[in-house]
């Protein structure tokens, strides 16, 4: 197929290259678990230039998925073992200044700042003095990419190890200088100093301007947490004017001479494929570029404005294929998990078995067994997929909001057939990701605009975009069977998680005999990675079938998971959070108190809430929320807090209201005016505590603290109505008590 372009005679060397469609590539599926995996055909003087006048034979390869799960496949964008090299993590300036690189990307967790503090910590300079390069795949050391809580507990060692062996490397060359004794030396106040004789270098001095020779050694000779100087405090938000003054520029800011708008042709449903197009009355809109590439229609022009009439001008049909609803979701999962199953649970995968459960149900006084399910919720991010693509010759630059930069250089190598160092992928700090941003659509988009229309073109997904193109969290259903003594003590525990996924799966209570078991079935909507993955969905079953069986018992909720918790880390959440929020007090009449807790990431939480129920609405008011939240040492206190609300207020919409509503390949709330997020009033008072483990080396937060909330709120709810609500979404439209 071949662009048709319509471009002003000014203003142009020469008129966009013609791209022909190669007959022996079929065009691609928009594939709905994993998104659209473009491969686009060479330009037909770099086919030449690639065969000359031989002959190819031409495959493509999988498109991997921009999401987390699978991340022990190899996929492109990798880049092999982490450099070891002290100079390519960390440069210290004539002035002492310490530039800082990493491949992690800031969207909103605050880890510039927290990275900063452990560096400066190592090299007693100033926090101010730490400056981060971040995310740009030209200039930062190979990462693959923000997620999994991973940043603290492993991008926080490695720069803490660079700052270290550069402190000892500058304490080598001081002793040197001065022919004195190393162990007389210390770093100090940025400076190398000599306890005796008092005498000092400036660390900018020693370093000459230089990056630092030297490898980061094993084990290197990091500060304890109890000589923390600038990380266990609190530290004012590194850039943080640029935010409130609005001088920071997030990917859709960003201006570029001659830059132009795109835009691109969506399917009509999920599934559908392109039958035929006619792209006449959009070729004649001045400046307007069509493209179509394959199952690829875009279009380009000089203002946003000709971007969205020629878009409107295309005249497509396409061929539709029948797809289930949301009210055939959870049958639909449970069937197609079922097949995977397989006889006797061996399908499955996840927590894996001990004892035996029919041994354990034999055994106990009180049976329960109960099944929950999970809707679709999407990550409603602040900022939606944005990118800036710029093609000078053969090399690529693309701007773009992604949670995995080295990630998505590969995605775009592989869709444009370049080679990786021809592709630089630069991450601008982004409004926000939540799991939701591992794939590169929006920057392969733009950059195939911007090789068409021969200028760098900027493309944004509009809400409903964002909304129905995007992946969502996965929908669920568990199915618990359990088994009690009349003293409380659990006795078997058989849990089934069907297409949620496996994170947290293991139940965190004692049970002699136990299974927990991941069964993957076929989902109808794109899913992917979603804050704390499916620690959510597995949390939410386990805590609601705590508390039922303590119900059945007649047991105190608080109690009954007392007798069955051996874990100390747990047990000292559930103990900091009861204790605050003063869960054995009585609530008030048609008010109800509940708990969750769980595990994840190796952080640990508990999280109280008290709720009230209108008799007559069945209106669900959060009135308070309490989480105690430990993820060892705590390296920046306030930024922690700031985690936990946030997760635990994000955590509010998917407990109460937030669904994604689908029907015949449609999102029908593809708009925030539809898609119910928690808003101001729904925020209840909010207290969190922090323990701090200096003994336990630090571990991720951005994750687990959402994971208490939605059970927590279940069972305040139940104890304030007596309605046991088994689903996420709670309450979408309030508590319905049956006649």
């Amino acid at each position: 197929m071949t662009p048709r372009t319509n471009l002003p005679a000014s203003g142009r060397e020469s008129p966009p290259e013609r791209i022909e469609r190669l007959p022996e590539l079929e065009p691609e599926r928009y594939e709905l678990r994993s998104g659209p995996a473009y491969h686009f055909a060479l330009a037909r003087r770099d086919f030449c230039k690639a065969v000359g006048g031989g002959i190819v034979v031409l495959c493509l390869l999988d498109k991997s998925r921009g999401q987390e799960e699978g991340r022990g496949k190899r996929r492109r964008g990798g880049g092999g073992a982490r450099s070891q090299e002290i100079g390519a993590w960390l440069q210290i300036d004539l002035e002492g200044r310490v530039t800082v690189s990493t491949g992690k990307v800031e969207v909103g967790q605050n880890i510039r700042t927290s990275l900063a503090q452990v560096v400066a910590d190592e090299l007693t300079v100033p926090l101010e003095h730490v400056r981060l390069v971040m995310a740009d795949t030209q200039l930062t050391p190979y990462d693959a990419g923000t997620f999994g809580s991973r940043t603290t507990p492993d991008m926080s060692r490695q720069l803490r190890g660079a700052a270290a062996a550069a402190r000892e490397v500058l304490i080598d060359r001081a002793a040197a200088e001065w022919k004195a004794d190393r162990a007389m030396l210390e770093a100090s106040g940025g400076k190398i100093v000599h306890r005796q004789s008092k005498q000092t270098l400036e660390l900018g001095q020693l370093s000459g301007g230089q990056p630092i020779a030297g490898k980061i050694p094993e084990s290197p000779p990091v500060k304890p947490p109890e000589r923390w100087q600038e990380a266990g405090r609190p530290a004012r938000k590194a850039n943080g004017r640029d935010f409130v003054t609005g001088k920071h520029r997030y990917t859709t800011d960003i201006k570029l001479p001659g830059l132009w708008w795109g835009k691109v042709l969506r399917p009509v449903s999920f599934g559908a494929t392109l039958a035929s197009i006619d792209t006449h009355a959009a070729e004649s809109i001045p400046g307007a570029v069509v493209v179509r590439d394959g199952a690829f229609v875009g279009v380009a022009g000089p203002t946003e404005d000709v971007a969205e009439r020629a878009l409107r001008a295309l005249k497509a049909e396409w061929k539709t294929v029948p797809q289930p609803s949301d009210g055939e979701l959870f049958e639909l999962l449970k069937k197609t998990g079922s097949a995977s199953r397989g006889d006797g649970g061996r399908g499955g995968r996840g927590g894996g078995t001990q004892g035996s459960i029919e041994a354990g149900l034999a055994d106990a006084e009180v049976k329960l067994q109960a099944a929950y399910t999970i809707a679709y919720i999407a990550h409603a991010p602040l900022e939606p997929r944005a990118a800036v693509a710029q093609w000078e010759g053969p090399k690529l630059t693309a701007w773009t909001g992604t949670q995995r930069p080295f990630g998505v250089r590969g995605e775009l190598a592989e869709a444009f057939g370049v080679p990786e160092e021809n592709v630089r992928v630069i991450v601008p700090d982004t409004g926000a990701g939540y799991g939701g941003k591992h794939s590169g659509e929006a920057a392969i988009e733009a950059a195939r605009l911007a090789r068409a229309a021969q200028r760098p073109v900027k493309l944004v997904w509009s809400r409903e975009e964002e909304f129905t193109w995007a992946y969502f969290r996965p929908a669920g259903v568990v199915e618990i069977s359990s088994g009690a003594r009349k003293d409380g003590t659990l006795t078997a525990w058989d849990f089934h998680n069907y297409n949620s996924g496996g994170s947290s799966i293991r139940s965190i209570y004692e049970v002699p005999n136990q299974r927990a078991e991941f069964h993957p079935a076929s989902s109808p909507l794109r899913q992917g990675s979603y804050r704390a993955l499916a620690a959510t969905a597995n949390t939410f079953a386990r805590e609601t079938h705590v508390d039922e069986l303590a119900h059945a018992l007649g047991m105190n909720p608080l109690e009954f998971r007392r007798k069955n918790l051996k874990e100390p880390r747990l047990q000292a959440v559930l103990e900091a959070a009861a204790k605050a929020f003063r869960f054995d007090a009585k609530p008030e009449t048609g008010h109800g108190f509940g708990i969750g807790l769980g595990t994840e990431k190796g952080s640990y939480v508990a999280t109280c809430v008290e709720a009230a129920v209108e008799p007559s609405s069945g209106q669900v008011r959060v009135i308070r929320a309490v989480s105690a939240f430990e993820c060892g040492a705590i390296v920046s206190p306030d930024h922690l807090r700031n985690q936990v609300e946030g997760a635990m207020v994000m955590g509010l919409g998917g407990a109460l209201f937030e669904a994604i509503q689908f029907k015949d390949g449609k999102i029908l709330n593809a708009r925030f005016g539809r898609y119910r997020v928690p808003r101001f009033s729904d925020v209840p008072a909010i207290d969190v505590v922090l323990l701090d483990r200096k003994d336990v080396p630090p571990a991720g937060a951005g994750e687990t603290p959402i994971i208490g909330i939605a059970p927590a709120l279940g069972n305040a709810i139940f104890a304030a109505s007596g309605v046991r609500l088994r689903s996420l979404p709670l309450a979408p439209s309030g508590v319905v008590r049956s006649s």
